[in-house]
C-alpha cells in the first residue's frame, strides 16, 4: 500500500553543488528533499552533474533517480532552470536552449514581489578557478578522496550512536586562508550586486550555505548561498516574500517514500523521462 504525504508548496527552491557522478554526493538525501516539496520554480544553480569526475564505472541508480525526479517535476509543470557551473561547464555550449519546462542559462535575473534577484553559480568570481584551473582540478581529486573516507568515518560513528563528523570541514577550518577566501568571494559578489541594484544575490560554488545582509557605502544586498549536497545538505527556499536556508539534517523532514516507479530505474527510463518532457512541450505549442 502506497503512503501519501503532503508536500510543502513553495514559490522557489534553489539547489547547487550536488556533484552527481561522484562518491561524495548524497543523492538519496536530495531525492527525499525533492520528494517533499512542490515548488513553482526549481533553480539548479550549477555543479549538479560533475563532469570533471564523471565515469561510466560510477553513476549509481540513486543518482539517476535524482535526474528522473527533476525531469518528472518539469513534466508536472515545475519550471526548472539549470544555471551552469564550473563542474558542468560543458553545458554552457547549450546556454539559451529550452526543452519543455527546462531551460539552460549561465545566469538569471528574477523579480520577486517587486525586488530584484540575481542568480549565478559563482565560479567566474573565484580567482583560483580562473588563474589555475588545472591546480583546482588536482585539488578536487583530493577532496573527492577525503569525502569517501569521511563517509566511512560517519558510517562507523552512526553505528556507535555518535554525531557525524566532517573531515573536510576540519581541513578547511584549519586553513587560515579558507575563511579569507570565502569572505573575499562574498564581498566581490555582494559589491557587484549592490552596484547593479540587486536586492538579492544567489550563488553556490563554495559549499558554504549562508544568508546575510551585506552592505558597503553604496547600499545593501542580501547574500544567499545554497551550500551543497556533499557535506551540508542544504537548499534555499523562497516563500511568503522570505528566504530560508533549508538544512536537511536540522529542519524537521518527515521521511518520504520514493515512488515505486523509481525503484528499478535504468538508463532507458531516463530517456523515457526526457521524451515525456518533449511531449509536454509539443502540447504547450
Amino acid at each position: 500500500m502506497k503512503l501519501l504525504k503532503i508536500k510543502r508548496k513553495i514559490e522557489l527552491a534553489v539547489i547547487s553543488d550536488v556533484h552527481l557522478g561522484t562518491h561524495g554526493c548524497h543523492a538519496k538525501y536530495l531525492l527525499n528533499y525533492l520528494s517533499s516539496i512542490e515548488p513553482k520554480k526549481l533553480i539548479l544553480n550549477g555543479d549538479i552533474v560533475d563532469v570533471w569526475q564523471f565515469s561510466k564505472r560510477y553513476f549509481p541508480k540513486s543518482h539517476l533517480k535524482v535526474i528522473k525526479k527533476i525531469m518528472n517535476m518539469a513534466a508536472d509543470g515545475v519550471e526548472v532552470i539549470y544555471i551552469t557551473g564550473n563542474h558542468d561547464e560543458m553545458l554552457r555550449k547549450f546556454t539559451g536552449n529550452t526543452i519543455g519546462n527546462i531551460s539552460i542559462v549561465d545566469k538569471l535575473a528574477l523579480e520577486l514581489h517587486g525586488k530584484k534577484a540575481w542568480f549565478f553559480h559563482g565560479d567566474v568570481f573565484d580567482v583560483s578557478i580562473q588563474n589555475a584551473k588545472w591546480l583546482v582540478k588536482l585539488g578536487d581529486y583530493g577532496y573527492r578522496a577525503l569525502t569517501q573516507l569521511n563517509r566511512l568515518v560517519n558510517w562507523y560513528l552512526e553505528r556507535r550512536g555518535k554525531e557525524r563528523y566532517s573531515l573536510s570541514d576540519k581541513v578547511k577550518n584549519d586553513a587560515k586562508n579558507a575563511e579569507k577566501r570565502i569572505k573575499k568571494f562574498e564581498k566581490v559578489i555582494s559589491d557587484l550586486a549592490i552596484e547593479n541594484a540587486y536586492d538579492y544575490v544567489v550563488c553556490g560554488h563554495i559549499h558554504h550555505p549562508k544568508m546575510a545582509y551585506i552592505e558597503n557605502k553604496h547600499g545593501t544586498t542580501m547574500y544567499l548561498n545554497s551550500g551543497d549536497w556533499v557535506e551540508n545538505f542544504t537548499a534555499l527556499e523562497y516563500q511568503f516574500k522570505r528566504w530560508k536556508v533549508y538544512h536537511y539534517n536540522k529542519d524537521k523532514l518527515s521521511p518520504f517514500f520514493v515512488d515505486e516507479d523509481f525503484e528499478n530505474m535504468e538508463f532507458r527510463d531516463l530517456i523515457a523521462a526526457i521524451t515525456i518532457v518533449e511531449q509536454h512541450q509539443k502540447k504547450a505549442k
